[in-house]
């Protein structure tokens, strides 16, 4: 189970930990190495280069569009809502982590408003996002931004225990009139597709090249839950990133696999009635032992 946090700030109880095993890959076999994540609140004096760490890799390429040491600090100025996820006690950097902004609240930011003119501009390119307009233009709309971000190799149990105290820790803060009474909850995430490899292709057939410049349809999730969320969202869609830089970055984060990986990234909005139910759904989606 997981125990909702004090409200006080200095007599808050960090949740539990949960033993996880992790596969670890080798060029010989494969290991089964026993990982026990621990839930922390946000430490200013502890956090600041986990998180930001964390909060580029979200933006992906487009992170210096974003002033995010602003950003972070603006995410550890509420300790009391969201979590870190660590491994090695609370003085290391984070594995994961996840908050939530009211974009109402903190308009007058700049790194706030430099988000929303973001999410504008790719509602305004997106036929699916173009909801998002409306809502982010409405001044009585109190939308919440979720910024949620776990290293590539941290599996996907995490995200319940996340959720589940973020939504205890939202409960507590309206009872003591704090503004995270929202209308709206909007989750910023990544998805991408697979794209076949333009490498070596100087060395084929000029038939084989137009054939190979094509991404797969279908849309994978970097994070489980996401696929989850997206089926209680109002409003779901993708984006191509403002500084993609093609099908030569697809193949730079190519791997092990003859397919490229394009990133993009996502926006879920669900609506406050709804919300409830889509965190129990993403419970539901891993058992713990």
């Amino acid at each position: 189970m997981v125990k909702k946090r004090n409200r006080d700030v200095e007599q808050l109880v960090d949740a539990p930990s949960i033993r996880e095993d992790v596969e670890i890959a080798s060029d010989d076999e494969m290991n089964v190495v026993n990982v026990e994540f621990e839930w922390f609140n946000f430490k200013p004096d502890i956090d600041f280069h986990g998180v930001k760490n964390l909060l580029r890799q979200l933006f992906d390429v487009d992170f210096q569009l974003f002033e995010l040491s602003c950003l972070t600090d603006l995410v550890l100025s509420q300790p009391t809502i969201g979590s870190t996820v660590k491994v090695e006690g609370e003085k290391t950097d984070a594995y994961a982590m996840m908050t939530i902004l009211n974009l109402h609240e903190h308009r007058e930011k700049k790194v706030i408003q430099d988000i929303i003119k973001y999410l504008l501009e790719k509602s305004n390119s997106s036929r699916d996002l173009a909801p998002l307009a409306t809502h982010l233009s409405d001044s009585t709309a109190q939308i919440g931004l979720v910024l949620s971000e776990r290293l590539i190799n941290v599996p996907a149990e995490i995200a319940p225990p996340l959720y589940t105290m973020l939504c205890d820790e939202i409960e507590a803060a309206v009872e003591d009139q704090e503004p995270y009474n929202f209308t709206h909850y909007m989750i910023l995430t990544k998805t991408y597709q697979e794209i076949e490899s333009t490498l070596d292709e100087s060395d084929e057939p000029k038939i084989k090249k137009n054939k190979r410049e094509k991404t797969t349809c279908d849309t994978f999730y970097f994070h489980a839950e996401d696929e989850v969320f997206k089926k209680y969202a109002s409003v779901f869609g993708t984006f191509d990133y403002t500084n993609d830089r093609g099908l030569g970055m697809a193949d730079s984060k190519r791997a092990f696999s003859d397919m490229g990986i394009k990133p993009q990234g996502a926006i879920s909005l669900i609506e406050r009635s709804k919300f409830e139910d889509a965190v129990k759904a993403v419970n539901g989606l891993v058992a713990f032992s």
